[in-house]
């Protein structure tokens, strides 16, 4: 996702909405400013974190959020990377 992102709490924020969604995946940012998000779980819960994305925490202005679907690594845990 793009837009005023990073410097706003962000990851945490991520991090708290998807683990009490109950998903695991992870949160990170990138060199070029955006923020990568990888998550899985139930569809609904997914879906609902999707949404979130759109607006994110307080502070955040998201511009652009793109999804691509990806295969499933059953990791710990949602981390912040």
């Amino acid at each position: 996702m793009s837009g005023r992102v990073q410097g706003v709490g962000f990851r945490w924020s991520a991090q708290t909405e998807a683990t009490s969604l109950g998903l695991v995946g992870f949160v990170r940012n990138r060199a070029d400013g955006t923020v990568e998000v990888e998550a899985e779980g139930a569809d609904d819960a997914v879906s609902t974190f999707t949404d979130w994305l759109t607006s994110g925490p307080p502070g955040a202005d998201v511009v652009s959020v793109e999804a691509e679907t990806v295969a499933p690594t059953g990791g710990p845990g949602f981390q912040i990377r």
